[in-house]
């Protein structure tokens, strides 16, 4: 049409396609670009056979577990290994994710670790062999106690790295790489279990191997800092961390530190220093070769005694860009959660994918993986485009 033609038309937009219309009728043209948003995956959650982790038994608690955050895994040749951590980290392997054995206790190098609260949350095996990964650590006893809380509760956490050579039977501490300012911790809080600091957290190795990313919970004492983070690390700068973050302030990349001030990617609904504080917290991510797409699954909180509201999914194509997430979807309710094993009910923590097939892991995996809960599984996710 040229342009004195097309004044006689009312043109009407609608996704994927230009409509003009006319005292005609209606002419269809060629569909638009940029008009329609990508398509989100979608997901189906299947019964499978009831599976959990190996866990270890908790000392200072006198109690066995299962997984009391998210569970790194990697491969070594045939060999599965998967890290599960309550205070201290275990170490299971097997031929497969369905055959692991016994886990069994790490040990330090540095003889105050084992004096810490400490769990593995990520981890990343190098093409030499070398086995990195990234704890989260408990500060308890700073504040005064409560009567209504856990002893040693609420703690202050910050974000350390280690180094093994032997897949996570020994650990070589490389330092604390993600600490909160100490003036930021607030003891006043009414959230029974954080005073300050960042933890429950997700790494991720970019496919170019430039940068590490780092997706993890902010429980600053500054209300708009809380919720979902990010930050990066430079794959060059694995061996030696500290000071070496870069912060995700304000849609770009911030300086270079040890101590987060951030921008949320999902910010906090709620205050968590209040009774009522909403959030999304300890999200675990993977790759997803089927999708071809970065998948992210979360909790969420209804209040500060953290009970579950629900389990939620959210996709973006480039872990480099924080803002691509989507929007979070609800995976799970939190009764059903709550029953990742069918004959005790739980929290309903710790949401994970796990790629089920060789080469797979919490951080690979395709179109069918187990869905777990608590370091429990009773489901399969499907994932369709």
């Amino acid at each position: 049409m040229k342009s004195g033609a097309l004044s006689r038309f009312r043109l009407t937009c609608f996704p994927g396609y230009i409509l003009c219309a006319a005292a005609f009728g209606i002419l269809v043209l060629s569909p638009s670009k940029g008009l329609s948003k990508p398509r989100t995956p979608r997901f189906k959650v299947i019964p499978a056979p009831y599976l959990h982790f190996p866990g270890g038994h908790n000392a200072n608690r006198q109690a066995d577990f299962y997984a009391d955050s998210n569970s790194p895994s990697h491969w070594d040749g045939d060999t599965f290994y998967v890290l599960n951590s309550w205070e201290q980290p275990w170490v299971a392997s097997g031929s497969s994710l369905t055959q692991l054995g016994a886990g069994v206790p790490g040990s330090f190098n540095d003889s105050e670790l084992p004096k810490l609260w400490i769990w593995i949350e990520s981890s990343h095996k190098d093409a030499d062999g070398t086995l990195y990964a990234w704890y989260h650590n408990e500060i308890p006893n700073l504040c005064p106690p409560r009567v209504d809380d856990i002893p040693g509760y609420p703690v202050s956490v910050k974000i350390g790295a280690l180094r093994s050579k032997d897949n996570g039977v020994h650990w070589e501490n490389l330092g604390f790489i993600i600490e909160p300012d100490p003036e930021s911790i607030d003891c006043r809080t009414e959230d029974m279990w954080y005073a300050g600091g960042t933890g429950d957290f997700s790494v991720h190795l970019d496919a170019t191997k430039q940068y590490f990313y780092f997706y993890f919970t902010n429980y600053s004492a500054v209300t708009t800092e809380q919720g979902i983070c990010a930050a990066r690390l430079k794959f060059s700068d694995r061996n030696s961390p500290r000071g070496k973050i870069q912060f995700w302030i304000r849609g770009s990349w911030g300086q270079q530190s040890t101590i987060a001030c951030v921008t949320p990617i999902f910010p906090a609904e709620i205050d968590t220093r209040r009774r009522d504080g909403r959030t999304y917290w300890g999200p675990s991510i993977h790759w997803n070769s089927y999708l071809r797409t970065y998948v992210m699954v979360l909790n969420k909180i209804k209040d500060t005694t953290w009970a579950t509201e629900g389990l939620y999914i959210t996709f973006n194509k480039n872990i480099a860009n924080p803002n691509g997430w989507s929007r979070p979807e609800l995976l799970m309710t939190a009764e059903e959660a709550r029953h990742a094993n069918p004959k005790k009910s739980a929290n309903g923590w710790y949401v994970q994918v796990m790629g089920t097939r060789k080469g797979e892991t919490d951080k690979l995996a395709s179109r069918a993986a187990r869905l777990f809960v608590d370091g429990q599984s009773r489901w399969e996710l499907d994932f369709q485009k």
